[in-house]
């Protein structure tokens, strides 16, 4: 009806593309997850909210999908669910979690264009929020497009090094901190106590890899590695397998999970970024 053509998705994964006239358009919802929990104890000895840098985690996990398809964010859109309307009578808490958020959507360079706070009591417990949203970006010119199918044998594989956990492993993480004695306030190798090593604000790569795409550097394929390690480095419909020539030394957080889980190092390379 609007003249649209669809793309369809790449590699499975949640950027859903359409052409529009001269260039694509880009879709993303995506959520947190359980990040904001640890935040929530790490609170009680540490004094900080964290919800400035769980704002920017829930930005990271909607943006970072989109930008692989080679789109810039435009838009922004929230979705912050309770279950009790009383969460947000934290001044403190509501006030860094839109500080974070706006400050997020700077860094992706994108705007606010707004959102839905819904209180869903019996859905959601009441001392928690479920923090979500989606983006809308464009892909301009088309010959941005970025979905694998310029992949060719002898390509360059680039790993942007990331800022720690992330948003995905908060399962185990979360398991670990209820065994351990002094839960998140546990002190790690590099002086970080547990919780503030779980809650480094994900990286948004958003004007990283616009500044690839201005030095003129020709990127066939992009992905954003959450969780899944080594085995989401290839999910393009292509028939390559690849080489890693350098592993990258594991940050503290990830030695001290894999010491506490037992995980072998094949496990550890398979499940996290």
């Amino acid at each position: 009806r609007f003249g649209m053509k669809e793309v369809g998705k790449s590699r499975g994964e949640s950027a859903y593309v359409w052409e529009e006239r001269d260039g694509y358009r880009a879709f993303v919802i995506e959520g947190l997850g359980t990040k904001n929990i640890v935040a929530d104890e790490t609170r009680k000895f540490s004094g900080k909210t964290h919800y400035d840098s769980i704002a920017q985690d829930t930005i990271a996990m909607i943006v970072n999908d989109l930008i692989v398809v080679g789109a810039q964010p435009q838009v922004i859109n929230a979705y912050f669910a309770v279950g009790n309307s009383d969460w947000f009578l934290d001044e403190e808490r509501a006030r860094d979690l839109v500080d974070g958020w706006v400050k997020a959507c700077n860094l992706s360079g994108a705007v606010w264009g707004g959102g839905e706070t819904p209180t869903l009591k019996g859905i959601i417990d009441p001392k928690t929020i479920d923090l979500s949203g989606s983006v809308i970006g464009i892909i301009k010119p088309k010959k941005r497009l970025t979905l694998g199918d310029k992949l060719t044998y002898g390509d360059a594989i680039v790993l942007i090094e990331s800022s720690g956990i992330h948003a995905n492993g908060l399962t185990l993480a979360r398991a670990i901190a209820v065994k351990l004695p002094k839960g998140y306030s546990t002190k790690l190798s590099d002086g970080k106590t547990y919780g503030e090593s779980l809650l480094t604000p994900t990286h948004i790569y958003a004007k990283l890899i616009e500044d690839l795409f201005d030095a003129g550097i020709d990127i066939h394929y992009m992905v954003n590695i959450t969780g899944h390690g080594w085995r989401k480095i290839m999910r393009a419909n292509r028939d390559f397998s690849y080489i890693i020539d350098k592993i990258p030394e594991p940050q503290p957080v990830f030695k001290f999970i894999q010491e506490q889980s037992g995980n072998d190092d094949r496990e550890m390379y398979r499940n996290f970024n």
